[in-house]
């Protein structure tokens, strides 16, 4: 589902391509490894890339019978501030894919299984610093899990349900602002207007 890296070939790729002359290591942790890259670029000259390699990740879109958008509040430190956000995770060595993910992701985070389930779209979060590579999901259908997966030791999540006016409210307020969740705004506004993506 994600994009082919064999899109561009031959000559049009010489004409962008870096050739990475070293790569070095400065940190790595438990989901993030943190890289300095030494590049010659097409005109010969050499530049340096800082790079963030980051494992992939799947997000959800779990809506309600009554049409409502469940959103997870929580506190982000690297803003230092709360963002309220569409469920997801980083995909597991265990997910045999994306929907496996996101599948637990919203069992963990909300307690809610979904009987209906569609790929939405994949996107690279931010290909100018890392190579974070995210599916996003439509659950519908949903209904409570008797005995749900443990949130992560480490999160502190609040489940809020929004209408899409109150959705779009939380935007302007500047409460819902991640990438992924303000995708989730217009996706629904599309569905809104019956568009589909790509039209």
């Amino acid at each position: 589902m994600g994009y082919d890296k064999n899109t561009f070939k031959g000559d049009d790729i010489m004409l962008f391509y870096e050739e990475t002359i070293k790569s070095t290591s400065i940190y790595k942790g438990n989901i993030t490894e943190y890289v300095v890259e030494d590049v010659k670029l097409p005109d010969g000259k050499q530049a340096k890339r800082e790079i963030v390699r980051h494992d992939s990740a799947a997000a959800v879109l779990p809506f309600t019978k009554d049409g409502e958008l469940i959103l997870v509040k929580q506190y982000r430190k690297a803003i230092d501030q709360i963002s309220i956000e569409i469920p997801a995770g980083l995909q597991d060595k265990t997910d045999k894919d994306g929907m496996e993910t996101a599948k637990r992701e919203l069992e963990e985070e909300t307690g809610y299984k979904a009987k209906k389930w569609s790929f939405v779209t994949s996107f690279y979060s931010t290909p100018g610093f890392t190579d974070e590579f995210l599916e996003i999901y439509e659950a519908t259908d949903l209904y409570l899990a008797e005995d749900p997966l443990s949130q992560d030791e480490d999160e502190n999540l609040e489940l809020i349900t929004a209408s899409y006016e109150q959705a779009w409210d939380l935007y302007h307020k500047g409460l819902l602002r991640d990438s992924k969740t303000v995708f989730a705004l217009f996706y629904w506004k599309m569905k809104k207007l019956d568009i589909k993506l790509g039209e």
